[in-house]
């Protein structure tokens, strides 16, 4: 008589991500929190009115993620993101905005936050948007991403020409295949696209992305796609431009 088999033990289903919601407006923190705290894979672990509050809620709270408002009135939402992403635990931060691009969402990019997301984004799309930054996959469309660097390309000649010839050296830091993925992803390209592309495998992908923030001390892929174009090697059409050389 043959012993049925054991069945598979299924994986153990990943905790929720666990999220802090900070916004000086009460009615938009209670909103937040009413589409968010509806998702199973979501836990809202605590809510703050300031960016004065973040520090000692973050320590006290340990969130995966903070979704955070630009504009308060006491520390704003950029001083904030730029303090927290100091840390080394520091956890993912999206920026809430009312607008499509500015200099403020820019100033957030630079200081780490994995992107942004409109306050009047539909609610289904902010909730995916918590998930996939929890996830390391940070939240800013190929069209936004244009955007922002059209306005990081903005002041006067002398301040592209140095910002240029400064993220020039830091490329000189890459291996060839390094600054290929580097490139990819200032296109805009997923994981996958860049695996096609560059006829990788995914893993091998994360690997080259992973060294890339490594050497050059940044926090995310948007922080590359930022250092690409101000390398100048990406021309108006999103494809490859002028060398380092």
């Amino acid at each position: 008589m043959n012993t049925p088999a054991s069945p598979t033990p299924s994986a153990s289903p990943s905790p929720p991500v666990r999220l802090l919601i900070v916004d000086d407006d009460p009615l938009v923190r209670a909103g937040l929190a009413l589409m968010l705290g509806g998702a199973d894979d979501i836990d809202i672990v605590g809510e703050g009115a300031d960016g004065s509050e973040v520090a000692a809620l973050v320590e006290r709270l340990r969130p995966d993620v903070v979704l955070m408002d630009i504009r308060m009135p006491g520390m704003d939402g950029l001083t904030a993101t730029e303090e927290l992403r100091r840390r080394p635990d520091a956890p993912e931060v999206v920026v809430l905005t009312t607008f499509h691009a500015d200099e403020q969402v820019l100033r957030a990019i630079r200081a780490g936050a994995a992107g942004f997301v409109l306050k009047d984004t539909p609610p289904a799309r902010i909730v995916d948007s918590v998930r996939r930054v929890a996830a390391g996959d940070p939240v800013l469309s190929p069209a936004v991403t244009r955007q922002l660097m059209a306005r990081a390309a903005g002041g006067v000649q002398d301040d592209r020409t140095s910002r240029t010839e400064r993220a020039r050296r830091r490329f000189g830091e890459l291996a060839e295949r390094e600054r290929e993925v580097a490139i990819a992803v200032g296109r805009g390209h997923s994981n996958a696209e860049i695996a096609g592309e560059l006829y990788l495998s995914v893993a091998t992908v994360k690997t080259q992305v992973s060294r890339i923030l490594a050497k050059l001390d940044l926090n995310n892929r948007v922080q590359i796609a930022l250092l690409v174009h101000d390398a100048g090697l990406l021309d108006t059409d999103g494809e490859e431009g002028g060398g380092l050389g």
